[in-house]
């Protein structure tokens, strides 16, 4: 007969069998009810029973063995306990799998350390577990012996410009954790490069990212938009334990549709943010327009080119007819003699009226060798840092044709059904100069908080660069009208006369 085990030895034991079961090991880990304790009179709420399970649901399931990453999005209003159910999570990740690794980040470095990693402190030094590992003011390190560099949750603040620690996220064969808190500020660039890094085939990895759905715009926005993550958006008025009269007098004073109400109790991302340029009712509303080609076939036809300056930009070439949008073409090549040779093919296949192209730096190149090739009439080269035409409403050209495509989408437009413009369409914001004139947020603003450069909205901008007369009635581009008038009924093409 074996010897009984020892009471460290048990609780091992009946650790491992959560291995797969997130709810459980909660359940089993804090001292719920129990008299003289923190949480004597509290328990689980309902949505935070929901999510562990869904965890556990996913990895019993055999998802990891698929392949696929266990992704988790919450929206949410404030108080409905959160950071307990992140800290719930963390310390289910790093008991129940040896060598675990994981990264915490929020929008903040203050939210991260004065905010997200006090709760999990907290949770560690109630748990039953909370001798098997250290929590630093930065890691939770397992005190396991020879581990301490293999076994590990460390807290990291970000930047654009810093985000080596979530490109080193591999742990190949074992459990990877990932959770961003207040999702919705951190940067577009750090959930790219974090994506990139979860790549390791027989890992178990797991993405859990939380917030107030503060902005419209951005990573956070779209996983409710994309069926990879399992997202979900609660109402702080259906969990238990919350203020119902504060949220009630919330309600009265801005209204149940209003953006204060969405974002703080509803977990509803807002219309618009007060700042922001183009909102996302107007884009949707132009998506689902409707414009049969006979109503636009006689409208000019204009194509913009967005020449990419970096090399994390793109190139975009799109072609748009009246209120008809084409989807934009990109190209992540910085050789300006490339994207000469699409927008030539673009020129001789869909013989546009006017080609405007963002000269700014490298764009010159490319206005300078199409102009070579005879196509001289058709380009225009377009300074978007120059004044306004209508200097007294924008402070530069930029903000002028900006201008002139939201009042498009507002009209008439159709929109394709394009995510990435979509997204760069709402993500400028603007503001007044002392003049009281627009001035929209610049390309490295919005780089500097962390959203990608609008390649493709800027494409779109250019084309209303200048009003282009409309076609002929036998649809033929006004330039090739004028030529053929000159050359006495000739209709060659520029390159080939």
């Amino acid at each position: 007969m074996s010897a009984p085990l020892t009471a460290d030895a048990q609780l091992v034991e009946d650790i491992a069998g959560f291995t797969h079961d997130p709810l459980g090991y909660a359940l089993y880990a804090f001292p719920w009810g129990v008299k003289n304790t923190e949480l004597e009179h509290k328990q689980l709420r309902r949505w935070q029973r929901e999510f562990l399970d869904s965890v556990g649901e996913r990895l019993r399931s055999g998802a990891v063995d698929a392949g696929e990453v266990i992704r988790e999005a919450t929206a949410s209003g404030h108080g409905i306990g959160k950071s307990a159910l992140v800290s719930m999570l963390i310390k289910w990740a790093m008991d129940t799998r040896e060598d675990t690794r994981g990264v915490i980040t929020a929008n903040t470095e203050k939210q991260l350390l004065t905010k997200t990693w006090p709760e999990l402190t907290k949770w560690h030094r109630m748990s039953l577990t909370a001798h098997w590992a250290t929590i630093t003011a930065t890691a939770m390190i397992s005190n396991a012996v020879g581990h301490d560099k293999t076994w590990r949750i460390d807290a990291v603040s970000w930047s654009e410009h810093n985000t080596e620690a979530f490109a080193g996220l591999h742990n190949e064969g074992k459990r990877l954790l990932l959770v961003f808190d207040e999702a919705s500020a951190i940067a577009d660039r750090v959930w790219e490069v974090a994506e990139g890094a979860l790549t390791d085939e027989g890992t178990e990895i797991i993405w859990a990212v939380f917030g107030n759905p503060t902005r419209n715009t951005g990573r956070f926005r779209e996983a409710f938009r994309n069926d990879r993550w399992n997202a979900r958006q609660i109402d702080s008025r259906a969990v238990e334990g919350v203020n119902l009269i504060e949220l009630q007098g919330m309600v009265d004073e801005y209204g149940e549709d209003s953006d204060v109400v969405k974002v703080r109790i509803r977990g509803i991302f807002p219309s618009q943010s007060a700042t922001q340029f183009i909102g996302e009712d107007e884009v949707t509303t132009s998506q689902r327009r409707e414009a049969p080609p006979s109503s636009y076939q006689h409208a000019a036809r204009v194509v913009g080119v967005d020449v990419a300056r970096h090399g994390d930009d793109s190139s975009v070439i799109l072609k748009r007819q009246g209120p008809w949008t084409d989807k934009p073409k990109a190209l992540r090549v910085m050789d300006t003699m490339v994207l000469v040779e699409e927008i030539v093919t673009v020129i001789e296949n869909w013989k546009p009226d006017a080609v405007f192209i963002d000269a700014t730096g490298m764009g010159w190149g490319v206005v300078d060798r199409l102009r070579q090739l005879g196509y001289s009439r058709l380009i225009y080269a377009v300074q978007v840092g120059e004044k306004a035409i209508a200097e007294r409403e924008y402070v530069n050209h930029r903000s002028e044709l900006w201008g002139r495509m939201r009042a498009w989408i507002r009209s008439e437009g159709v929109l394709p059904d394009h995510p990435e413009l979509s997204s760069e369409l709402q993500a400028p914001e603007y503001d007044y100069d002392d003049k009281t004139r627009i001035r929209l947020e610049s390309k490295k603003s919005l780089k500097a908080r962390g959203q990608n450069s609008p390649d493709h909205a800027d494409a779109l901008a250019l084309t209303f660069h200048a009003t282009v007369a409309p076609r002929t009635k036998n649809d033929e581009p006004d330039w090739k009208k004028k030529l053929r008038a000159m050359r006495g009924g000739s209709a060659k093409h520029p390159m080939t006369a």
